[in-house]
């Protein structure tokens, strides 16, 4: 159902926290029920296309901030596809044409907050989306077995390769600040999402941003964990519901969520092949998640919520943004 411009204009104040596919999904169907969205995005990827241009022209990564302008746009087919594209051939091989619209941006402004706001702008986009921070920052993460990994990209390679869980990330500079919109967005919202998104290297280093977790905290909204359908090989491998909550826990604080809103629909067997055979599996309830969750104060809300689209599952974004708004709508 089509919503008026009006209804939008009044629905919930929601922020969303994260990075990559699952953030851009969710937006999605967010933009449906609200115009008051406010995406903040990570900026530590440092692979692909991302890490060429970053590398390159000493930018931010673009990737993520892309997906989620594009998620956010009410543009023309016509335009996204070509946002979208991805080159084949040549020294552009594998680069999309969004980022390379991003770095043009960057640096026709000189300012990467200000390439994000005027493209924004361009492409009639509902809501804000913003950098976690504006610094250049690298990812790093800690294992159980003490080696470390730098960078956004090699986490999952090289720990499948060492075959340890991860113990913790930081990020260098100790020091990065998130932006005074974010903040004000963070402190007026409604509700308060992070995820979906791979655990370590999209949700996670939003909080390390210095006084995120403080400030999301301290907001009156309730904070709401989306958990994954699926663990991602080399970052989540074996993880329930509970694993990926202890995770957010560790790198925020106890008392740091309200809510957490878990898959429990059955997915069909020949799209499972294919996630099983690259080492994924689906994320589960623990025989005793629900009563540590339930004892340490989280809600737990269990919802059916696969979509499958050309045999990538993926979260049922509008049913996702439902549950949003009957918790922010509390």
């Amino acid at each position: 159902m089509k919503r008026g411009k009006n209804v939008l204009d009044r629905g919930p104040k929601v922020v969303a926290i994260g990075g990559g596919t699952g953030l851009s999904v969710l937006l999605r169907g967010l933009k449906e029920y609200t115009s008051n969205i406010t995406a903040i995005v990570t900026v530590a990827d440092d692979g692909g296309g991302s890490g060429i241009l970053r590398e390159d022209l000493g930018m931010l990564p673009p990737g993520d901030i892309r997906s989620c302008i594009l998620a956010l746009a009410n543009t023309e087919p016509t335009m996204e596809k070509l946002l979208q594209f991805r080159f084949k051939e040549g020294m552009l091989k594998g680069q999309s044409f969004g980022n390379l619209f991003l770095a043009a941006m960057n640096e026709i402004y000189g300012s990467f907050e200000v390439a994000i706001k005027e493209t924004s702008n361009v492409l009639a986009v509902t809501g804000k989306v913003l950098p976690m921070t504006l610094e250049n920052v690298t990812l790093y993460a800690v294992l159980e077995n003490g080696h470390v990994i730098k960078g956004e990209s090699k986490i999952p390679l090289k720990n499948k390769e060492l075959g340890s869980r991860i113990d913790y990330i930081y990020m260098e500079p100790k020091i990065s600040y998130p932006l005074d919109e974010a903040i004000t967005a963070i402190e007026e919202a409604d509700v308060i999402a992070l995820g979906p998104g791979s655990l370590y290297t999209s949700v996670i280093p939003n909080l390390l941003v210095n006084n995120m977790v403080g400030k999301i905290h301290s907001a009156r909204a309730p904070k709401v964990y989306i958990s994954n359908v699926m663990t991602q090989p080399g970052e989540t491998d074996g993880y329930t519901v509970l694993d990926h909550v202890n995770a957010i826990l560790k790198h925020s604080q106890e008392d740091f969520l309200d809510y957490v809103i878990a898959n429990i629909e059955e997915i069909p067997e020949e799209t499972l092949r294919k996630y099983i055979f690259d080492g994924s599996e689906p994320v589960v309830l623990g025989d005793s998640d629900e009563d540590i969750l339930e004892k340490k104060g989280i809600k737990l809300i269990k919802e059916n919520l696969v979509d499958i689209k050309k045999d990538y599952i993926r979260h049922d974004s509008m049913k996702l943004s439902q549950i949003l708004m009957d918790i922010a709508n509390k």
